[in-house]
C-alpha cells in the first residue's frame, strides 16, 4: 500500500513540477532531476527500488519505440553521415574518453570502466526531444539530433552488455565477433517480421481500449523476445517501430489512433517520472555507502565524467564540422556537413542531455558489479548536470546564435494540406448538389488557409461558425439532462458525438477549439 500511495504522490508532484517548468519556460526533464535530486535528502523519502533486469524493459522499450515511430525515414536517409559519426563514432570516443577517466581516477577495473563510458555515452532521445520541443531549433539540426538520439543507445548498449559481461567473467571474446553479426541481422529481420504480423493481428480489433493494450503488450513483448534470444533490443524495437510507423497508418481507425497517441504520451511522461525520481531516491543509499573517504572520491569521478562528456561531444561536433566542410569546398559532390556552419556545430554539441536510457543502464547494473556505487552516482550526476546545465541554456543559446525561426516545417504541411484538400475537391466533381456545394465550400476556405506557409493550421471562417454552434450544443445537452429528459448513458453518447465534431472542427494540429 506504501509504494501505491507514493506512486501517486511522485505523480501529482510531477504534474506540479512540469506546470512549473511550462511557465517559466525550461524544459521539464530538467525539473523533474533537480526534484529527484532533492527528494531523497528528505527524511520521510521512501524506501523504493527496482530489479536490475527490469530496469531497461519497463523504462526504455516503451520510451524508445515512441520517438522511433515519430523519427522520418527520409531525415534519416538524407542526414545519415553526420548521424553515424555521431551513433558510431561520437559514442565509442565518449566511451574510451569516460572509461580512461574511470580507470586513472577512480582505479576501476577497465571493463567496469568500459560500462561506465557506455552508460553515460548516449544522449537520450527523449530528453532531446523534450528540450527541442521547447526551443524549436533549425529543422536540419532536429532531424540529426532525433536520428542521433535514436539510434546511439543501440551502439552505447551493445558496448554496455559486452562490457558488463566482461567485468562479471561470462563473456568469451572468441565468440563475441561472430555473434553479433548474427545479432543485428537478426534483430533487423525480426523487427520487421514481428511489426508485420502485430499488423495483421491488429486489423482484427476495433475497439481502441483493446488496440492501445495490445501495443503496449506487443512493445515488452517483442522487447523481452528479442532479449531471450540473443537478439539487440534496441536495434529489433527500432526497426519494428519504423515498420509499424511506415505502415500502420493505412490499416489503423482514426479513433484508435487518437486514443492511442493519448495514451502513450501519458505512458512515456509516466515513466520519464518514475526513472528520474526513481534513481534521484537511490543517491542517499549510495551516499551512506560511500560515506568518508570513498565519498570524496566519487563526486571527483562524477564531476570528471561530466566535463568529459560535455567537452569530448563539443569537440567532436565541432572538429567534425570543420573537416566536413573544408571537403565540401574541395569537392562540390561532398555533402557531409553537420549543422552546416559553426552556430548550427555548435547547437548540435551543445545538445547532449543525458536522461532515461543512461538512468536505465545504470539502473540494470547487478549488484555487486565492480564500482557499482559510484558508477550510479557519475551516471546520476551526468544526467543532473548535462540536463540542468546544457537544457536550460540551449533556449539562450539559440537567442545568441540568432537562428532565424525555422519554417521547413510550416512549409511541408502547407503543401501537404494543399494538396490533400485539393483531391477532396476533385472527388466532388460533377457533383452538384446543395450538399457537395456546401462541402466544396468548406474544402475550398481550408485550401486558402492552407497556400499560406506562416500558418497553414489556421482555423477557417466555417471552423470558427461551427465552434460557436458546437458551444451552443453543449449547453442545450447539459439542459436536457439536468431537466431529466434524457438519461446518462443517452447524454454519453451525443457528448462523444459532439466531442468528435469540436475535434474535427478546431483549428487543425490542436485539440482544444478557438476561444469565443
Amino acid at each position: 500500500m506504501q509504494l501505491f500511495e507514493w506512486t501517486l504522490i511522485l505523480l501529482l508532484g510531477a504534474v506540479l513540477v512540469t506546470g512549473l517548468a511550462r511557465r517559466i519556460n525550461v524544459p521539464y526533464p530538467s525539473l523533474l532531476a533537480v526534484a529527484g535530486a532533492t527528494l531523497a535528502f528528505f527524511p520521510f523519502a521512501p524506501n523504493i527500488e527496482i530489479e536490475p533486469e527490469l530496469a531497461l524493459t519497463l523504462f526504455v522499450a516503451p520510451v524508445l519505440l515512441d520517438a522511433a515511430f515519430d523519427t522520418s525515414l527520409r531525415d534519416l536517409k538524407r542526414h545519415a553521415v553526420p548521424i553515424f559519426s555521431l551513433v558510431l563514432v561520437a559514442v565509442v570516443i565518449t566511451t574510451a574518453a569516460v572509461a580512461f577517466v574511470g580507470w586513472w581516477i577512480a582505479g576501476l577495473p577497465v571493463a567496469a570502466a568500459i560500462a561506465l563510458g557506455a552508460i553515460v555515452a548516449p544522449p537520450d532521445a527523449v530528453a532531446a526531444s523534450t528540450v527541442l520541443n521547447y526551443i524549436r531549433p533549425p529543422q536540419r539540426v532536429a532531424a540529426i539530433l532525433q536520428g542521433e538520439g535514436l539510434l546511439n543507445d543501440a551502439t552505447a548498449l551493445l558496448i554496455f552488455r559486452m562490457s558488463a559481461a566482461a567485468a562479471t567473467g561470462s563473456l568469451v571474446f572468441s565468440s563475441a565477433a561472430p555473434m553479433l553479426v548474427v545479432s543485428a541481422v537478426g534483430s533487423l529481420v525480426a523487427g520487421y517480421i514481428l511489426a508485420r504480423l502485430l499488423l495483421l493481428g491488429m486489423l482484427r480489433v476495433k475497439d481502441p481500449a483493446s488496440a492501445t493494450i495490445l501495443q503496449f503488450v506487443s512493445t515488452f513483448g517483442v522487447w523481452i523476445l528479442a532479449e531471450q534470444t540473443g537478439l539487440s533490443p534496441i536495434i529489433t524495437m527500432v526497426v519494428y517501430a519504423m515498420t509499424l510507423a511506415r505502415s500502420a497508418p493505412q490499416t489503423t481507425p482514426a479513433r484508435n489512433r487518437v486514443s492511442s497517441y493519448s495514451v502513450w504520451e501519458t505512458a512515456v511522461f509516466v515513466l520519464n517520472v518514475l526513472a528520474f525520481v526513481l534513481m534521484g531516491l537511490q543517491i542517499r543509499p549510495i551516499l551512506n555507502r560511500l560515506a568518508g573517504e570513498n565519498l570524496g572520491g566519487a563526486f571527483t569521478l562524477a564531476a570528471a565524467v561530466l566535463v568529459t562528456v560535455i567537452v569530448v561531444r563539443l569537440a567532436w561536433v565541432l572538429g567534425y564540422g570543420v573537416a566536413a566542410r573544408l571537403a565540401s569546398r574541395v569537392s562540390p559532390r561532398v555533402r557531409r556537413r553537420t549543422g552546416e556552419d559553426i552556430r548550427g556545430d555548435l547547437l548540435i554539441g551543445w545538445c547532449g542531455m543525458r536522461g532515461l536510457v543512461t538512468l536505465a543502464a545504470a539502473f540494470a547494473l547487478p549488484a555487486g558489479f565492480p564500482g557499482r556505487d559510484p558508477i550510479l552516482l557519475a551516471a546520476f550526476c551526468v544526467v543532473l548536470g548535462t540536463l540542468v546545465l546544457q537544457g536550460m541554456t540551449l533556449k539562450p543559446l539559440l537567442i545568441l546564435l540568432k537562428f532565424e525561426p525555422d519554417r521547413a516545417i510550416d512549409k511541408e504541411v502547407s503543401h501537404a494540406r494543399t494538396v490533400v484538400m485539393q483531391a477532396a475537391l476533385d472527388s466532388l466533381d460533377g457533383d452538384m448538389s446543395l450538399a457537395a456545394r456546401v462541402v466544396r465550400k468548406q474544402y475550398e476556405a481550408a485550401r486558402t488557409v492552407a497556400q499560406n506557409p506562416g500558418e497553414p493550421q489556421a482555423a477557417t471562417e466555417h471552423d470558427e461558425l461551427r465552434l460557436r454552434a458546437i458551444k451552443v450544443q453543449r449547453v442545450a445537452l447539459e439542459r436536457l439532462r439536468t431537466e431529466g429528459t434524457i438519461g446518462d448513458e443517452a447524454y454519453h453518447r451525443v457528448e462523444e458525438e459532439i466531442d468528435w465534431a469540436e475535434l474535427d472542427a478546431a483549428p487543425a494540429g490542436r485539440f482544444e477549439p478557438l476561444a469565443t
